[in-house]
């Protein structure tokens, strides 16, 4: 199967979700994609094809969708996880990274040990404005870790998320 084919099979198993979750929102649902077995592993072979020259030693997978892909791709690579949860989400103690929402502010939290100067690739499912991963970038620094750039199966270009990212490699399968 051709690299256009493999992408073609992806993207006919993202179901476009009108006025979700509020009006003027066009969600992009990848359940129809995680239901297709065959589509789901194309996406973690295609993920570790971008990434596995850059080696990570972890894979920081976003909640919550981040996690499904993260850990598959952290299965893949013979690397660890770390999962980064809402806030009082993780048993044990945290570091947390506050951050700004178009109206307000949300924090995400991980476990204070997970990461100890490891090279680290952040996953998560769709990159929009990239508030959510710039924010899991800081509380990955902050404990000691290097992020060695992130990994989405979606990116929406036109909420220039990727700028917000520090410079840093981002691999996106779909873009829109």
């Amino acid at each position: 199967m051709s690299p256009d084919d493999r992408l073609a099979r992806i993207t006919a198993r993202i179901r476009d979700v009108p006025d979700f979750p509020k009006p003027g929102i066009l969600f992009k649902d990848i359940t129809p994609l995680l239901g297709d077995g065959p589509a789901f592993r194309l996406v973690t072979d295609l993920l570790a094809e971008h990434v596995a020259a850059r080696k990570p030693e972890l894979i920081v997978g976003i909640e919550s969708r981040g996690f499904i892909f993260g850990a598959a791709l952290a299965e893949r690579l013979g690397v660890g996880f770390v999962p980064v949860r809402k806030p009082g989400k993780l048993p044990y103690k945290t570091t947390r990274e506050t951050y700004s929402l178009e109206y307000g502010t949300d924090a995400l939290e991980m476990h204070e040990d997970a990461v100890e100067k490891r090279r680290c690739l952040i996953v998560d499912d769709l990159l929009a404005t990239g508030g959510t991963a710039a924010a899991t970038a800081r509380l990955v620094e902050r404990q000691g870790g290097i992020v060695d750039g992130f990994a989405f199966v979606i990116e929406l270009e036109f909420l220039k998320g990727r700028a917000r990212l520090g410079g840093r490699t981002v691999n996106a399968l779909i873009h829109y």
